[in-house]
């Protein structure tokens, strides 16, 4: 068979999209905490504070908060391996830099986290998952200011000794690569660039300042349980030559940069050429520290995590562009595009995977893939979503052809939003998903009630066969 018998079927979320219950039991504010709803292809925006008449739709999310064992048991009827959530960093330092961790918070993830066990359930944790405390972003200026690190690496320290034992999987920072200037440096690191400011040096700061916190973190996990398993997770905007022109080539290779730029640091453990290249076109360098080179190298990370959703061309000629996650990209002629303009490329997987084997030869996870879609709930209440099989049939194809034909070392597989969730760049309920529905629209109206999708058994099958019986059937 294509996948080990110890693959880590399952799916991801996040707490800022899905959690809910934002001030609840001493939780404090986070970046996203400020992000009020946008619409379709409308990005949210960012409020100063919290504004009395506006909507934020993470505050409430789908309440897992309140609905975990309801989900979890959800999940294990799926037959779940694998359940990657992320941990708010504001449920247990409110603010970020408090003397003492809040136990209502930590207690909480240790009822999440036995609830998984119970159904032989692996978590896999994302430590930050744009959701940093909204005080290190005011008082501090988020990651421009280097003594985030030792916030951060008491935050790690705190949940590694709390859960060893009970995680063996994390993630550092998600999709660390979308805090490039012109994708969303709030939430990835709590950063508004002021007017005049020069971005790619601050870029350049925050980016480095994140990685020597990740490689701290690395290290400290392993010392702390020689168990646990530690990855990165970017975002794979793959992108092609938009003609064989040899500059369309070149310019596809520049497109891929800034995912370089963090991919190697983490998983090489030092910059590369690639890394000095891009920060040389922006007038940048990189603010080390006496110890910083040595962090690095001993913090590379044990696997490479990314998602996966679109892939775009590039071309050294104006081209027209489509939507992406975070990426805008160029809009590939050969290929469909979902309700979002987000390019379906099935094989596109399949290059992703060779590229990041072929270039850590460390063990890759697709942690994030999927396709949202309006979903009509029938009359007698069933949601026939085949659009949402079709699309990942295809992909668990691609990833098949990966592991069977090239021999990619895939760790597991856990589409995103396995069940309905708020989007993180509009907000919005009807970009759905999951396998499982939420009653929940846009302005935060609906029962709540979570039913099964058509695509809740095909999953349920594939995971059962290992990745062989992908039928819709």
């Amino acid at each position: 068979m294509a996948f080990s018998k110890n693959f880590l079927w399952g799916g991801a979320t996040a707490a800022n999209q899905f959690e809910g219950a934002w001030d609840v039991d001493g939780k404090g504010m986070s970046v996203d905490d400020v992000m009020s709803a946008g619409a379709h292809k409308v990005a949210r925006q960012i409020t100063d504070g919290i504004v009395d008449g506006v909507y934020y739709p993470n505050h409430d999310g789908i309440d897992f908060y309140h609905h975990y064992k309801e989900d979890i048991a959800l999940f294990a009827k799926m037959g779940f391996k694998c359940f990657r959530l992320s941990i708010a960093w504001t449920r247990i330092f409110p603010n970020g830099d408090d003397a003492e961790p809040n136990e209502a918070g930590l207690a909480f993830y240790d009822k999440v986290f036995d609830e998984l066990h119970k159904y032989g359930i692996e978590p896999l944790v994302t430590i930050s998952h744009y959701e940093m405390p909204y005080h290190l972003a005011m008082a501090y200026d988020g990651w421009r200011d280097r003594r985030l690190i030792g916030f951060f690496e008491k935050y790690c320290e705190t949940i590694f000794k709390r859960y060893k034992g009970k995680v063996r999987y994390w993630l550092t920072f998600n999709e660390i690569n979308a805090l490039t200037p012109t994708h969303d440096p709030w939430l990835c690191a709590g950063i508004r660039f002021r007017e005049g400011e020069d971005k790619w040096q601050t870029f350049a700061n925050a980016a480095h300042y994140q990685l020597v916190a990740s490689a701290k973190a690395v290290k400290m996990a392993h010392e702390i349980d020689p168990e646990n398993k530690v990855g990165c997770m970017i975002i794979y905007p793959l992108s092609y030559a938009a003609t064989c022109a040899p500059e369309d080539y070149i310019a596809a290779k520049e497109a891929m940069e800034t995912t370089y730029y963090f991919g190697d640091v983490h998983a090489r453990g030092y910059y590369t050429n690639t890394c000095y290249s891009l920060l040389g076109k922006h007038g940048a360098t990189i603010p080390f520290a006496e110890g910083d080179e040595e962090i690095l190298r001993e913090g590379a990370v044990d696997f490479v995590s990314f998602s996966y959703y679109f892939s775009g061309i590039s071309s050294a000629k104006p081209i027209e562009e489509t939507e992406g996650n975070v990426f805008a990209a160029g809009k590939n002629p050969y290929l469909k595009q979902t309700d979002w303009g987000w390019t379906i490329d099935p094989i596109g997987l399949r290059v992703s995977l060779n590229n990041l084997y072929d270039r850590y030869q460390k063990p890759v996870f697709v942690v994030e893939n999927g396709m949202g879609a309006v979903d009509k709930v029938e009359a007698d209440g069933s949601i026939n979503d085949d659009y949402r099989i079709e699309y990942l049939k295809a992909h668990i194809e691609a990833m098949k052809a990966a592991v069977e034909i090239d021999k990619v070392d895939l760790m597991g597989y856990t589409p995103w939003g396995c069940i309905d969730l708020v989007s993180a760049g509009t907000g919005e309920m009807k970009k759905r998903y999951g396998f499982i529905y939420v009653d929940r629209d846009d302005r935060g109206n609906g029962s709540l009630a979570r039913s099964e999708k058509k695509s809740f058994n095909w999953y349920k099958k594939v995971i059962a066969t290992n990745g062989e019986d992908l039928e819709n059937n």
